[in-house]
């Protein structure tokens, strides 16, 4: 089997350094932590801006945000299993509103007029 160079493989598996970052953070009793988020798959992602404007149009303008070099985040996160590093993602989906709660109980009862 050959082995394929990073110049001949589209996607290569070497993680490309995405240089200075603004990065969302949430801020606590020690210090700021860097916010982690979720794919639409599901897996758990930290997220970058390469610009200052980048937090205050995906996440609102009083999303606090730091200043990291995008090999820093990778390795504030990698302890916590985030792996995957999300540069300028496009949007953030809104937080689901409170759906009613669905009764089970009603949900088996037969409907009238049948017999049971």
């Amino acid at each position: 089997m050959t082995e394929l160079l990073c110049g001949d493989d589209p996607e290569p598996s070497d993680p490309f350094p995405a240089g200075p970052l603004f990065v969302p953070v949430r801020p606590g009793p020690a210090g700021c932590a860097a916010r982690v988020f979720r794919t639409p798959l599901g897996d758990r992602t930290a997220v970058g801006f390469t610009s200052a404007r980048g937090p205050a149009a995906v996440l609102g303008t009083g999303q606090p945000w730091i200043r990291l070099a995008e090999p820093a985040l990778r390795a504030l996160t990698a302890p916590l299993g985030v792996t995957a590093v999300t540069v300028d993602p496009a949007f953030s989906a809104p937080v689901p509103r409170q759906l009613p709660s669905w009764d089970a109980e009603a949900a088996l009862t037969p409907a009238e007029g049948t017999a049971r």
